[in-house]
């Protein structure tokens, strides 16, 4: 098997099996994954909780893109 179905914002897209998080953010939307690169915008998992970028695929693994709400608090203070 050379790539894995995964799900960005409840898409899906096939990616090579040695792809990051941030590869399949990449995949689905380039400006998303700059976002996530930049910190304006960050990785979660389907249960909501943060997920590195560099942190590897597996098949079936569903990501959403959203707010960074940790670098919002941070210049706000």
């Amino acid at each position: 098997m050379t790539s894995v179905r995964v799900f960005v914002n409840a898409k899906g897209y096939d990616v090579p099996v040695a792809a990051t998080a941030l590869d399949a953010v990449r995949t689905a939307d380039v400006t998303e994954a700059e976002a996530v690169a930049s910190g304006t915008r960050q990785i979660t998992d389907s249960r909501g909780l943060p997920v590195p970028p560099e942190t590897p695929v597996y098949a079936g693994v569903i990501y959403r893109v959203v707010q960074n709400r940790l670098r919002d608090a941070e210049s706000a203070s």
